[in-house]
């Protein structure tokens, strides 16, 4: 990715491509936890022809209780180090695969937009990106965008593919 601009639309569908031949080739399905995309990740995933032979769907979580209701993160989690945190993207994985027992990968993505919401700790365009394998542990990753609300959603898509694609192309265990 380009940390000086925003991913384009041909930067988001190229990496869609990528994601669904690595899973096509694992005959694996996948299910997404999204809070700061508002669903850009799996928009863009649904953009590629085919995208139903291995994307099942996902969850917007955008506030905390659909991220405690929908994806069972622990009320206690969300309190301790807010939703914008490893933890909470970690969980949310876990979670989003409770919820699709098809899948075998899961992606998930929290963070600030912007422009507002920000602060010292947790500034605005930092995001957590965080894949797992059912049964497996999940990885996440930290980025901090340093462009416009749309620029970082945009960002965050694809660094959630991504790690999503990078995890799917690991040979197995």
């Amino acid at each position: 990715m380009n940390a000086g601009r925003p991913p384009t639309d041909d930067d988001l569908l190229a990496a869609s491509r990528q994601l669904g031949r690595a899973l096509v080739k694992r005959r694996w399905q996948m299910a997404a936890a999204e809070s700061c995309t508002g669903g850009l990740v799996g928009h863009v995933i649904t953009q590629v022809p085919r995208s139903s032979d291995h994307f099942l769907g996902g969850i917007v979580s955008y506030s905390d209780a659909v991220k405690e209701e929908l994806l069972a993160v622990p009320a206690d989690l969300l309190g301790r180090v807010g939703a914008v945190s490893a933890e909470v993207a970690e969980a949310m994985t876990a979670g989003v695969l409770d919820r699709f027992p098809v899948a075998r990968l899961a992606v998930a993505v929290t963070g600030i937009a912007g422009p507002d919401g920000g602060s010292a700790d947790k500034p605005v365009g930092l995001t957590y990106v965080a894949a797992a394998i059912r049964d497996g542990a999940a990885v996440v990753e930290r980025h901090t965008w340093p462009h416009d609300r749309d620029g970082n959603k945009r960002a965050s898509a694809l660094a959630a593919i991504e790690l999503a694609t990078r995890v799917a192309s690991e040979p197995p265990a």
